[in-house]
């Protein structure tokens, strides 16, 4: 007996020996096998830890870093940008301007196949950015400015605007709640509502495989991509997927992703924790990647319904409670990743600006509750959604909580997972404030509350008439005096309030190749290798 129990010990441990090779994705050599039919090489395994799981994977409707992060491998747009921030073409192969720039020819690359193997043509275009328009997050802010768009042979396409609209180009290049390109049959009849996963069908060197609901995204190399042919420069040129697998593993504790790392369960860990990189910087088990692009912690007020609506003066008394300082320094830790910055667009760009700045960071609660009087404010419920996926929001989450209630504020502090603030936030009788972030962008015109269609809903006349001049000013000079008035009509209505600028760190195994010294916005795997 005692011998027969040894053996089954010895086959169990050997089963567990060859399914944990197989999971690991071939990091390590497998050993020849006696059958040489069999010997192939197991297929290469990325396995990237994110804080947490996105509801949805369509571009069009969701603007979830964690969705993009996935989806850029799967989707693409008509553009994109370089290393620079300068759109660029991706799936357009060339372009006409004519009529001083209010008719945009745009004539597609030939060859592209989607996912499911039909050719991509401007049919597939025009029923995409149809569906983008309506319903899009970032749709109706070039929309508005469309006369009609137009099919003019297989693969040209023709968008006529009303007036002359600068940013056009920037909009159709950004992913994230951008124009990707579906087949199509899949978009032609979609609305608001996210495009099921059986449906992710994009041009993307990777494809959507499966999700594992809670364990992991999977996307899988695209045998028939079609590249373009220019160099790599940031997002744009040539997209080679080297690794065959990509696991998106949902990981929420920041120490279990940075440890999974160094143990080599993951191969890829994002955001982590500030106070943590000095560490690991001098760590040689792991590399540390900067995000090249700030990302800026925003709390967002309901315009549309509840105390906030219409009511400046009450916005302007939260305002002035908040210390930026304190919540960054709590959330972020060494202060050479941080700044309290009130400009809406940070230092190093062409954007910034201070005008309306001198209301930011006054760290006054008797100012605070002077205003709030002045708005009519007796303590009612003031309902504030923060997300426990994201350690930053939660901190300071927890931060501004304190302050406002020491001031006299009565906030309801409510905790979620990310899929679930996603979801509430869509819904204005939920909440008065919520808690996220903004990546980097290079136009203001991308930035998500600049969108009536986005939750926040800031949709005033003030507001519609700048964003109308913005758009349709061409000249760059002209367009920052312009921005500059939009900055102080913020701080003045206050729809968002930025906290400041926040340089985000992830880390990798030294095994991952390609990725560079610095990232842009979401980490890219086509043109990275294993060893």
């Amino acid at each position: 007996m005692r011998k027969s129990n040894s053996v089954m010990v010895v086959i169990a441990l050997c089963a567990w020996a060859l399914s944990t090779a197989l999971y690991a994705g071939g990091t390590k050599e497998t050993k020849k096998t006696e059958t040489k039919a069999t010997e192939t090489a197991a297929p290469k395994q990325l396995r990237y830890a994110t804080i947490a799981e996105p509801p949805s994977l369509d571009q069009q409707v969701i603007t979830s870093d964690q969705a993009t992060t996935i989806a850029q491998h799967v989707f693409e747009g008509l553009y994109t940008f370089n290393s620079k921030y300068d759109p660029v073409p991706l799936l357009v192969e060339s372009e006409t301007i004519a009529q001083d720039g209010k008719v945009i020819t745009l004539n597609l690359r030939q060859g592209v196949k989607f996912h499911n193997g039909k050719e991509m043509t401007s049919e597939d275009v025009y029923a995409s950015l149809q569906r983008w328009g309506k319903f899009g997050v970032r749709g109706p802010v070039l929309f508005n400015h469309v006369n009609q768009v137009k099919v003019l042979s297989k693969y040209s396409i023709q968008i006529e605007f009303k007036e002359p609209f600068a940013p056009w180009k920037s909009l159709l290049a950004f992913i994230n709640g951008g124009a990707v390109i579906y087949p199509k049959e899949v978009v032609e009849n979609a609305t608001k509502q996210p495009i099921p996963e059986n449906q992710y069908i994009g041009t993307g060197p990777y494809k959507f495989v499966e999700r594992n609901p809670g364990r992991y995204i999977m996307l899988e190399k695209f045998a028939n991509y079609q590249s373009r042919k220019e160099d790599p420069d940031g997002y744009g040129g040539k997209r080679v997927a080297l690794i065959d697998k990509l696991y998106f593993i949902p990981v929420p504790d920041v120490a279990t992703r940075v440890n999974g790392v160094k143990a080599g369960d993951y191969d890829y860990a994002e955001q982590i924790s500030g106070d943590l990189y000095e560490m690991y910087s001098k760590d040689s088990t792991v590399r540390t990647l900067l995000n090249e692009g700030v990302i800026m912690p925003l709390m967002f007020f309901n315009s549309k319904e509840g105390i906030f609506k219409n009511n400046f003066k009450l916005r302007q008394a939260i305002l002035a409670c908040l210390d930026m300082d304190a919540a960054l320094q709590t959330a972020v830790g060494p202060q050479n990743l941080w700044a309290s910055n009130g400009s809406i667009m940070p230092k190093s760009t062409s954007w910034y600006t201070i005008d309306g700045t001198d209301l930011y960071n006054k760290k006054n609660p008797s100012l605070a509750k002077s205003l709030a009087a002045e708005a009519g404010y007796k303590g009612e419920k003031i309902t504030f959604m923060v997300s426990s996926a994201y350690k930053i929001h939660a901190d300071i989450g927890m931060v501004f909580s304190k302050t406002l209630r020491d001031a006299g504020f009565n906030i309801d502090l409510q905790v979620y997972d990310w899929a679930t603030l996603v979801s509430k936030r869509g819904d204005s009788k939920q909440w008065d404030m919520f808690f996220t972030h903004h990546g980097f962008i290079p136009d203001p015109i991308l930035f998500t509350f600049m969108s009536e269609a986005y939750p926040g809903w800031w949709n005033t006349p003030e507001k519609a008439k700048l964003t109308e001049e913005f758009t349709v000013t061409m000249d760059p000079k002209k367009r920052l005096e312009v921005w500059k008035k939009i900055q102080s009509l913020i701080y003045q209505q206050i729809p968002i309030v930025k906290v400041g600028d926040v340089y985000n760190f992830d880390v990798y195994t030294p095994r991952l190749k390609g990725l560079g010294t610095t990232q842009l916005i979401w980490p890219k795997f086509w043109g990275c290798s294993l060893e």
